[in-house]
Formats: C-alpha cells, sequence, structure tokens
C-alpha cells in the first residue's frame, strides 16, 4: 500500500517509479480521489460541529425562555441528523474508492533496479560453481523418477488431477530429508525461528501481504473467508499484524516448512512436465521484520542464508537481480537464485529473495515505536525461499544422476537418510 502524503509531496517522483515500471502516470489521479476524500470528511466533520454549536445555542435558548428560538435550532439540529448518515457515507465511500486504488498499484522499485520489460532485463549479480563436476546434460528428474518407479504422475492425475505429483520409497524421503536439512540449518546456523503455522488464512492476511485482490485467480479458496496459503509467506508476515513492536525487537527472522498451494491460472502450458510447476509443493520460506534503516543489509542476509542452501547440497547456481518489469507486486527489489539443471541444460528458478520495504506493513498496520524518539513508524519486511523443496529435489536429481539411473545422496542429506548414499528403483 502507498502512503498517500508521500505521493502529494513528490508527485513527479511516484510518476518515475510508475514509469519503471512499464505503468502510466497516477499521481493526478489518486490526488484528485484524496481531494474528495478530504471533501467528503470535510462536510461530515462540519455537520457534526454545527450539531454541537446548535446544542449548546438550544441550552441557552432554553434558559433565556425564547421557546421559539429553541424551536428554530431544535428544527435545524433534526435537519443535520439527516443529513449525516449520508455524509458518513459518502466519506466512507471516497475512502474506500482511494484505498482500493492504491491497493492495486504495485510496490515502487528501488532506484537500484535494472530497467526492463521481462525476464531478459534481468541482470547476473553472482553465480556459485559446485565443487564436484557440473554434468552439461542428462535425463529430466521426471525421466528418472518414473523409471525408479517412484515417481507417478498418472496416480497424481487420477486423484487430483493435472500439476499433481505422487512420490514414493526413498525419493519421497528424500523430498522430506530435504525440507528437514533445511530449516535445521536456518535455524541453528543462520538465527531463525521455526514457526508452524495455519495453511489456511483469511481475506486480511492475503490482502496484507498483496496476494488480494489482485491476485484472487492464482489462489486456492477455501470455503467462505478462507484461502489456502501460496507462501508460509503470508502466516509469517502476518504475524506481526496490527502491532506495534519496540525497535530492540527487531530484526524478527522466521522460518517455516509447508506445503504451499497455488493455481498457476497465468501459466497455461508452461512445465507442463514433472515437478517444476506443480498446484502443491512444499517449501521453507524465510520471513524477517526490520527497522527501515536495516532492511538492505538484511536482504542481503536473507539471500546469502538461501545459497548456503545451494552451496551445502554443492549444486551449481547463479543470482540474478531481477529488473523492474520481471520483480514481484509487492517486492521494492528481488534476487532470485537459478540452480543449474542439467537435464533441461539450463538455470531454473529455486528462490525468490524481496525487501518490500513499508508496502506490506501498511496493508497490515504493522509498525514499531523506534527508540529515544516519540511516535511510531512502518516496519519493513522481507520474504525469501530457503529453499523450494521440490525443485532442490528436482536439482539433486538432474545433478547427482549416474549412468546406472540410480541417483547419489549428498553428503548433506545422507544422515537425513539413515546414511543412505544411493537411491534406486525398486527392481535394483
Amino acid at each position: 500500500m502507498h502512503d498517500i502524503r508521500a505521493i502529494r509531496e513528490n508527485p513527479d517522483a511516484f510518476d518515475r517509479d510508475l514509469e519503471r515500471r512499464g505503468l502510466a502516470p497516477l499521481s493526478a489521479e489518486l490526488i484528485a480521489l484524496d481531494d474528495a476524500r478530504k471533501g467528503a470528511t470535510a462536510a461530515a466533520q462540519a455537520n457534526q460541529e454545527r450539531r454541537n454549536a446548535l446544542a449548546k445555542e438550544i441550552g441557552g435558548a432554553k434558559k433565556a425562555k425564547d421557546e421559539a428560538r429553541a424551536a428554530e435550532l431544535m428544527a435545524e439540529v433534526a435537519r443535520l441528523k439527516e443529513e449525516g448518515p449520508a455524509l458518513e457515507a459518502a466519506q466512507n465511500e471516497a475512502g474506500k474508492v482511494l484505498d482500493e486504488r492504491l491497493a492495486a498499484i504495485p510496490n515502487r522499485p528501488k532506484p537500484d533496479v535494472p530497467e526492463g520489460a521481462d525476464e531478459h532485463g534481468n541482470v547476473e549479480y553472482r553465480r556459485h560453481e559446485a565443487g564436484r563436476e557440473r554434468l552439461t546434460a542428462g535425463r529430466q528428474h521426471f525421466e528418472i523418477g518414473e523409471a525408479m518407479r517412484l515417481m507417478d504422475f498418472e496416480a497424481a492425475a487420477k486423484i487430483s488431477g493435472s500439476r499433481f505429483v505422487v512420490l514414493k520409497g526413498q525419493l519421497a524421503r528424500m523430498e522430506r530429508a530435504l525440507g528437514q536439512f533445511m530449516m535445521d540449518l536456518h535455524t541453528s546456523e543462520h538465527g531463525y525461528t521455526e514457526v508452524a503455522p495455519p495453511v489456511l488464512v483469511r481475506d486480511e492476511a492475503m490482502f496484507g501481504t498483496a496476494q488480494l485482490p489482485k491476485f484472487r485467480d492464482d489462489q486456492f479458496a477455501a470455503g467462505d473467508d478462507f484461502w489456502l496459503i501460496p507462501t508460509a509467506e503470508v502466516p509469517l508476515t502476518n504475524l506481526v499484524r496490527e502491532s506495534i513492536l519496540a525497535e530492540d525487537e527487531l530484526p524478527l527472522r522466521f522460518t517455516a516448512l509447508t506445503p504451499c498451494f497455488r493455481a498457476e491460472a497465468g501459466a497455461a502450458g508452461r512445465d507442463t512436465r514433472g515437478m517444476l510447476r506443480q498446484h502443491q509443493f512444499n517449501k521453507v520460506e524465510l520471513v524477517s521484520i526490520t527497522a527501515p534503516e536495516k532492511s538492505a543489509e538484511e536482504h542481503e542476509r536473507m539471500l546469502a542464508c538461501a545459497e548456503a542452501v545451494l552451496k551445502k547440497l554443492d549444486l551449481t547456481y547463479r543470482v540474478m537481480t531481477l529488473c523492474t518489469g520481471d520483480m514481484g507486486f509487492a517486492s521494492q527489489k528481488t534476487y532470485d537464485i537459478e540452480v543449474w539443471v542439467p537435464g533441461q541444460e539450463t538455470y531454473r528458478e529455486i528462490s525468490s529473495c524481496s525487501v518490500c520495504g513499508d508496502f506490506q506493513a501498511r496493508r497490515m498496520n504493522a509498525r514499531y515505536r523506534p527508540s529515544g524518539q516519540k511516535g511510531v513508524q512502518f516496519l519493513h519486511t522481507l520474504n525469501g525461499s530457503g529453499v523450494a523443496v521440490g525443485r532442490a529435489l528436482i536439482a539433486v536429481m538432474e545433478n547427482y544422476q549416474n549412468p546406472d539411473g540410480s541417483v547419489t545422496v549428498p553428503s548433506c542429506l545422507q544422515p537425513y537418510m539413515g546414511g543412505l548414499t544411493r537411491i534406486e528403483g525398486p527392481a535394483n
């Protein structure tokens, strides 16, 4: 959510930021809506103030035994009372129109975000080469998994439809091991607090992190006023909604391993084979809540925490700074980590780490009280994948595949798999 006061103070800067996002100028429209809201508020307040003044005048007229004057004033009060509900409704409607318009506008990009229309404008930030020899080609994960008879898309389709998978045996165990490994890493080495959040959330929570209203079609509704979470970012960030924190409580760092649910409404025909784009998947989420002056530093820290997962798995990856046309609606700046997948002979996204500034905090009314200062300020929020478990499974399967069809278990996962060093199909 944007601050209308900041827009009024520097409308040209606001419009320039929207232009970088590929949007037309909106400051004049928003200021006009704010003027209408202010006008409606002033009219409602004037009505109430006049009624308060008349009450005093009526008392004076009655004290002076001027019944005619008192009757005249009481008639005016009755008229004002009759007008009151309409004025209050106009005030509420004007505020609602402004808030809905502001809520539909994406966050303003930071000055150092590269400009571009789509993913082709993204800029490489850094890359990491695995210590082990990198495969340059190989079978794709679904070919490996189906040959092992441990990955079953046909059974999943009979149960749930397309974009689902059934994992079996040691492949299911490896997927579980990956999630446990990531959670242990982030809690024991990176200082995140583990959270087991609800996976059903209300409208207000989805609005707070900006999934609603713009991305309603990408979500799975679950009855009246409930949604299945598309990411644990939603419940984790909303832990501070409608709160005022002390500065010495910051930063807050949360992590959770949850199932995630996405309708993928805008992904028709994309990645239809395999596990890359599923309606249901597991993901380890990282969320940070910070003071404004610390959010840029926290962004780099979060990125390094997500990278540490891939380094310990000894996978090759690169970090991309997303351009203005490719980053998310709520983001000020986003880093994508893309892992090398030899089956596709390309890099694929496995994590996004975003700093949102006070954009989400305003929607949630999440604030803090700076030490030694009067008043409160909005918090800054950050979120990132630490990382997507299904995609990590894909990366491990394709990078650790062997000519005989087996998959070597990375050393960091072996303790989570009872010492198992290799996954083979049932026939072996």
